[in-house]
């Protein structure tokens, strides 16, 4: 594995260029406020009329159209929504100086082939392994989140050096930078979307929160257990590892996970992981991400209405106002 850190980064590929970001999303703000951090002349390409202007500028950024932001650029940072790529790369290619830096923090649409970039372009990725905040408030205490970087297409033969010097910049550097390619950082991504982080682990606490009450115990005590306790197993894991953190708890605890860990998670489950995993690669899921973009969202807006009315969402809001 090809793993550095600052004191392996030469930061001079960045000196006296311009990047622009285009997005103001959670990553596009905390990159661009990174960036001027670390004294690289930033830019935040924006539509007319964007109510993100005023909430850049007042944080000190420059800001300008989409068009003019990435024409003054040597650096173009993709990080809007991946699912409008396609539509904002053709907007802006004509704008793209030749043998420009297009770079972006996520590999789905390069891998799926939403952007096509032009071949004098290097085209390159860091992404941070965690959110936008993580990565702002880390940068600030002088810390940073661990990020991936590759490189899609060498035109100049620095995509390299320019990829890692804006790592550094960002404060991955501080934690360290990770060597990958496109389609392995996108497919890993998108797999744990659906299969484990954000996909399986909630669906796992619901599941659990509706046996208890379903058992006869309350739905306060039921969130609690299910829900409640989550955070403590991500911070043993993150301070100790997944074995450090059996080791941390409980005998008690430590035998229930034996016993019913895999009882839950068999052979079954990996099958299914490997059924999303397979899905991923053949370009299903970026089908359908696609589609949803075009659908207006529908999907999720449906799905987002129903999870706010589901009753462990009623037991979190009536817990949370107890809590204030």
């Amino acid at each position: 594995m090809d793993f550095i850190r600052d004191a392996d980064i030469d930061p001079s590929p960045l000196s006296g260029k311009r990047v622009a970001i285009l997005g103001y999303g959670n990553q596009g703000h905390a990159q661009a406020l990174n960036l001027k951090d670390s004294g690289i002349d930033v830019v935040v390409g924006l539509r007319g009329g964007s109510g993100s202007t005023f909430e850049a500028e007042s944080a000190g950024l420059a800001t300008a159209l989409i068009e003019h932001a990435v024409a003054s650029a040597d650096v173009v940072m993709m990080l809007a929504p991946d699912e409008i790529h396609a539509a904002l790369y053709r907007e802006i290619e004509p704008q793209l100086r030749q043998r420009a830096a297009l770079g972006f923090s996520h590999g789905l649409s390069v891998r799926f082939g939403f952007v096509k970039p032009r071949a004098d372009l290097d085209v390159f990725m860091i992404a941070p392994k965690g959110p936008g905040t993580a990565l702002r408030s880390l940068y600030t205490e002088g810390k940073g989140t661990i990020a991936v970087w590759a490189i899609a297409q060498d035109s100049t033969g620095k995509a390299r050096d320019i990829a890692v010097a804006y790592g550094q910049a960002i404060g991955c550097g501080r934690a360290g930078l990770i060597a990958s390619t496109f389609a392995e950082e996108a497919e890993a991504d998108l797999f744990n979307e659906q299969a484990v982080v954000w996909g399986a682990v909630p669906e796992i606490l619901i599941a659990g929160f509706e046996t208890l009450v379903a058992g006869g115990v309350s739905p306060e005590l039921a969130y609690l257990e299910c829900v409640g306790e989550l955070k403590l197993i991500a911070d043993l894991i993150q301070a100790r590892g997944i074995a450090g953190m059996r080791e941390a708890i409980s005998n008690t605890a430590e035998l229930g996970a034996l016993l019913g860990g895999r009882r839950i998670v068999d052979d079954g489950v990996r099958q299914r992981m490997a059924e999303v995993l397979g899905e991923v690669r053949a370009g299903k899921f970026a089908e359908q991400l696609s589609n949803e973009e075009a659908s207006g969202y529908r999907r999720l807006d449906d799905a987002r209405t129903a999870a706010r009315e589901t009753f462990i969402e009623e037991t979190y809001r009536r817990l949370s106002n107890d809590e204030d």
